[in-house]
Formats: C-alpha cells, sequence, structure tokens
C-alpha cells in the first residue's frame, strides 16, 4: 500500500511519467477534499435547527426535496464503496466470462504480459484476460484489493497473431502493464482523486496525463510496436497497417483551431494526431493543453488542413492531375488491409513509416521508407534504461521471448509442445 506497485517505490519509474500527472493529481487530491469538506458544512448547514426564511429556506428546500442536489448529498460518502463494489463485480466478471491466459491459453500474449510486469518491476505477475470484444478496439487495467489485471478485447488481441502484428500487441500489453506500474489502479489513488472527473478539463486532463505516462511505458517495452498501435487504434484492425504514422503524426502540426482543442480538452485520452507525435517525438513526452508546433513535422503537407480557408483548398481537376502524375512503391489492390493467412510482399513498416509527399512519376516513388528517428528506436532516449532481463532478451538469452511468435497451432496449447 505505500511502497507503490512497483520494486521501484512509491513514485515509480520517474523518467516514465508525465510530468503533468503528479501536479494534477495533487490537484485531484485538493478537489477530492475540498469537495467532501463541502459535504460536511452542507451536512451540518442542514442539521442547524435555526429557522431558515427568504432565499435560506428556498436552497435548503433544493437539498432537501429529493431532487438531484439531495441524490448527490446522499452518494458522495458512499464514494469509497461504490469504487470497491464495482472494482469486485468488474474482476468478479472477467473471472467468471472471459478467457484468462496463462501458459497454457494464449501463451504468447501471457508471455508479453510477464515480461512487461518484469520489465517494470512489478512485484507480481497480474491476472491477464481476452474479453469478448463484438467489434470493439479497447483494453483496461484495473484492480481489486491488493489483486491487478489487465483485460484486452479479443477484436484487438486478434491483432497479435502470426500473420497480424506482434509488436503491436506487444505495446498496447506494455501500456495496459505500465497503467498499473505506475499506480494508476490503486485504490487510494482512485478515492482521493474520484471527484475530478467530474470537474470539467481538469479531470480529463489528469486522465490524458496518465494515458500518456501508459504510453511511455509501452514506448519503452516495444518501440517498434508504435506504428502498428497507431494503426489500430485510428484505422482499426483490418486497415491499421496501411496508416501511415508519419502524416498522422504531422497533421498533429497542421489541425488547429478551437474546436480541435476543445475535442481534445474534452476528452479522457490524447486525439490520436497529438498521441502519435509524441510517440513519434520523444523529445517531448506528450501534449496536454496545445497543439505541437509545426517546425515539429517532418514533412510538408500532402493534403490541405481542415482548419484552412476553403478557398486554398484544390478543385477535383487539380488534384486529379497530382493523383495521375504520382506513383507508389505499394500496389494499390494492397492498400485496403492485411488479412489473417495472407502474404504481402511490401513489408508493414515499408508503408507505415514512409513518406507521407506524393512523389511524381520518374522520380524516387513515395513509399520509399523513411527509417523513424534514432531517438525514436531506443528507449534510452527518453531517460530509459532497460533491464538486466530486457538486456538478455536482446543478446539472446535462453528464457527471453522468441524473436518470432508462436505458430498458431500452439495458441492453447503447452509452448513447444507438438
Amino acid at each position: 500500500m505505500f511502497n507503490g506497485a512497483t520494486v521501484h517505490g512509491i513514485t515509480g519509474t520517474k523518467w516514465l511519467r508525465h510530468p503533468a500527472e503528479i501536479p494534477l493529481l495533487v490537484a485531484a487530491a485538493i478537489t477530492t477534499f475540498l469537495g467532501y469538506f463541502g459535504w460536511f458544512g452542507i451536512i451540518a448547514w442542514l442539521a442547524s435547527s435555526s429557522d431558515a426564511t427568504g432565499v435560506e429556506a428556498e436552497v435548503r428546500s433544493l437539498f432537501l426535496d429529493g431532487g438531484t442536489l439531495s441524490q448527490v448529498v446522499l452518494v458522495i460518502p458512499l464514494f469509497p464503496l461504490i469504487v470497491w463494489i464495482i472494482r469486485a463485480v468488474t474482476y468478479a466478471q472477467l473471472r467468471a466470462s472471459s478467457v484468462q491466459m496463462s501458459p497454457t491459453q494464449f501463451p504468447e500474449g501471457y508471455r508479453m504480459v510477464v515480461e512487461a510486469a518484469q520489465e517494470f518491476g512489478l512485484r507480481r505477475v497480474p491476472d491477464a484476460y481476452v474479453v469478448l470484444g463484438n467489434g470493439q478496439i479497447n483494453a483496461f487495467a484495473a484492480g481489486h484489493g491488493f489483486r491487478r489485471f489487465v483485460a484486452v478485447y479479443s477484436d484487438l488481441f486478434e491483432i497479435g497473431g502470426q500473420a497480424r502484428d506482434p509488436e503491436a500487441l506487444r505495446f498496447i500489453i506494455g501500456h495496459e502493464v505500465g497503467h498499473l506500474a505506475a499506480g494508476h489502479v490503486s485504490y487510494l489513488r482512485l478515492i482521493f482523486s474520484q471527484l475530478v472527473s467530474y470537474v470539467p478539463f481538469l479531470g480529463q486532463a489528469f486522465s490524458r496525463a496518465q494515458e500518456y505516462t501508459a504510453d511511455n511505458h509501452g514506448y519503452a517495452y516495444s518501440p517498434e510496436g508504435v506504428p502498428g498501435a497507431m494503426g489500430v487504434l485510428s484505422g482499426g484492425k483490418y486497415l491499421g497497417a496501411e496508416v501511415n504514422t508519419h502524416a498522422l503524426a504531422d497533421r498533429a502540426t497542421r489541425e488547429k483551431g478551437f474546436w480541435l482543442h476543445m475535442s481534445n480538452w474534452l476528452s479522457t485520452h490524447p486525439i490520436n494526431t497529438w498521441r502519435a507525435h509524441a510517440l513519434r517525438d520523444r523529445s517531448r513526452p506528450g501534449r496536454i493543453m496545445i497543439r505541437p508546433p509545426e517546425s515539429t513535422a517532418w514533412f510538408p503537407p500532402s493534403a490541405p488542413s481542415g482548419s484552412g480557408w476553403s478557398d486554398s483548398w484544390p478543385t477535383p481537376q487539380q488534384m486529379r492531375s497530382v493523383l495521375d502524375s504520382t506513383t507508389t512503391s505499394v500496389p494499390s489492390e494492397e492498400q485496403f488491409g492485411r488479412y489473417p493467412g495472407v502474404a504481402y510482399e511490401t513489408p508493414r513498416n515499408e508503408l507505415r513509416w514512409a513518406s507521407p509527399v506524393p512523389v511524381s512519376v520518374g522520380t524516387e516513388p513515395a513509399g520509399q521508407a523513411v527509417p523513424a528517428p534514432a531517438e525514436a528506436q531506443h528507449p534510452e532516449s527518453y531517460g530509459y534504461t532497460p533491464s538486466a532481463g530486457r538486456e538478455d532478451e536482446l543478446a539472446g538469452d535462453s528464457d527471453a521471448a522468441p524473436s518470432t511468435p508462436p505458430a498458431p497451432e500452439d495458441r492453447g496449447d503447452w509452448p513447444g509442445q507438438a
């Protein structure tokens, strides 16, 4: 309870935590204390025996007529119990109806959970489950008591198969285990920050800071999984392999305006363009309130921005001529998803890290791969030094994860058993 979620202490791994998270946590705790202090004041005022008249009597009636304010007054002291019950029910539902990852069930996904737990210094391996997604792309981390668990929806877990993108799943699992390592699901933390979720802008900013912290953990665990993770979160499990990460990240610098900022300010998760930019540019751990400057874009724009004047947009004839004069190294029939069991000649990253700028026919094709910057390929650039276990894996330690995922027929069997 007081030593933190990992062997690194209550502060966790400092260089992986977003710099705004702790100040926002303090603001959340102050908000919660003020909320409870205000509740005590209201109860004391309502319990006073003085005869109220005029405006005071009308205000009293608002709290005592059984309406919304009356319900709020009754619910606030029950928050700790409500949170405890919700966590208990969530864990029970997973244990009762979901597929538990284990050495005999989805062992390739479970290995990722185990290695992430070791990487981030967790004292115990968290429970891990695959939840029926019904088309939803989602994953979450939570806890109950001292137990911790992660859950990945089946539609998202599916991308980790051999024919898809195991590194993208590794990043996502690293992100969720990162929530555990950073203490985001601690019961005390939730109690001390519960009321802030009802404060406009402040509650969402606190949540986004935690998501950036989890992204930093996911990046430290699997930097190669960034393009795949951003692809599936923005383009879905079929088209995700075709999403150009540079184009997504560069748009964060050019899409501007009050309403675009408002969409981010009111979101509990960073908007995808800003998130992609933060994962590509490791000199800044994330954006909370304002967009990154346009000078941080890597390439000139290949399409107009929605915030620009409409008269600057091309006519159909102009854009048709651009399309007719450009080429790409990726055949058009491969632009619409990669499916299990189908072989593709073009490597994923040749498209996902390619230049997003169209190139005229006869010149270097636009699909020519542009390697990620050196600082985007090595976690050390963010101040993170891999643990000894991770270094052993890179050095070929026999106990480390294999460089390629297990064959599909190994799923559900003992690892290495025919």
